[in-house]
Order: structure tokens, then C-alpha cells, then sequence
């Protein structure tokens, strides 16, 4: 019985819809990104062998510059909202409507009450901020601290550091904190290999 041949075709694919899909995929990121706005101040943390993850909500970050100043971030746009309202209210300081929506847009400040309204002006991102006031006399770091504390009940605190920080400042937030009754603190380092 003679073998029956069987012709090749050469096969090919008809890519289009991978493209398009490939292209709809791209643009869709594209447009649906938002890069996480630009900190007012550099901290160089120094490195940790930990590798406890820090949650995603409900936090509160203390940032602290090489220089010693001190900054404010929280997470969580209705107790912004409410912070700011009762920080409003204690210093005796208005915001608009407008100043308000940017503040709870802010990432984290560094400054004064009283100068507050000044940065919220700003469209410069890096105005320097003279940092948040943290001495006996004028604590109103313990201010934003207290009321985050009353509008977030789940509240984590978290304090980030530069390495060439004085630690009497850090000393000095810690003690801050410990006086407001909050003892668990998460400080945020870098990521250091384990040694073998």
C-alpha cells in the first residue's frame, strides 16, 4: 500500500488581537496609575535584619530629618479630615474648603500650625518646612498625635529616622508617645541581608 503524503502548510498566526489586547492592557495602566506624591523630606533610614512588614492603613508615620525636623503623615482622608478639624478649632486657625481638600491630599507636613495655611498655599512641593514643633513648651507634635490617636481607633504609629538623626530628638518623639500611653511604635528601617 503506497504511504499517503501528507502536504505541510506552513502555519501562521494572526496576531492583531494580541496586540490590541497588549496595547488596551498598556494604556490602561497608564491611565489608571497614581505615583505616590513626592515626600517633603529625605530620610536615609538606617538598615534592620527585620522583616516585620508595615501595615497599609491605618497608620500614622512620624518622619524625622537628618536635621532633626520632625514631620507628620497620616493615613486615611476622614481622619485627616478630623484632625485638622480639631487642630482648627484648639489653635484657633481657619482652612477653606480648598486648603482643607489638600491637606487631606498631603502625603506628610512639617511645620507650625501657624504656618500651616502658608505650605497648604504653596504649589511649590519643596518649600522647606521648619518641622513640627516638639519642645516642652510648645508640643504640638503631641497636638496631632492626640487627635489622630481619638479619630483613628486603630491607630499604628510608625517612626521614620535618618540614621544621622540626633537621638535626642528620636529620644524625645518616643517620649512623646510613651506620655500619650502609646507604647507599641513600628520604627521603619531599610531591608539588610541576613548574615550568614
Amino acid at each position: 500500500m503506497p504511504k499517503v503524503k501528507i502536504p505541510r502548510k506552513s502555519i501562521s498566526l494572526d496576531m492583531t488581537a494580541m496586540c490590541d489586547m497588549a496595547f488596551l492592557l498598556l494604556t490602561f495602566f497608564m491611565l489608571t496609575t497614581k505615583f505616590k506624591p513626592e515626600e517633603p523630606i529625605a530620610v536615609d533610614m538606617p538598615s534592620s535584619i527585620s522583616e516585620s512588614i508595615l501595615p497599609d492603613a491605618n497608620i500614622l508615620t512620624i518622619s524625622i530629618g537628618k536635621e532633626g525636623r520632625v514631620f507628620y503623615g497620616l493615613d486615611g482622608q476622614e481622619a485627616k479630615r478630623e484632625v485638622l478639624k480639631n487642630i482648627s478649632s484648639k489653635y484657633g486657625v481657619t482652612f477653606t474648603p480648598a486648603e482643607e481638600k489638600k491637606f487631606i491630599l498631603m502625603s506628610s507636613f512639617g511645620s507650625p500650625v501657624s504656618e500651616l495655611k502658608k505650605v497648604l498655599g504653596s504649589k511649590e512641593a519643596e518649600m522647606k518646612q521648619p518641622g513640627i514643633p516638639i519642645d516642652s513648651s510648645n508640643n504640638q507634635l503631641r497636638d496631632w498625635i492626640l487627635y489622630s490617636a481619638r479619630a483613628d481607633k486603630q491607630l499604628k504609629v510608625a517612626v521614620k529616622g535618618d540614621k544621622e538623626t540626633d537621638y535626642k530628638v528620636i529620644s524625645r518623639v518616643i517620649a512623646i508617645l510613651q506620655d500619650l500611653n502609646i507604647n507599641k511604635i513600628k520604627l521603619i528601617t531599610t531591608m539588610e541581608a541576613k548574615p550568614q
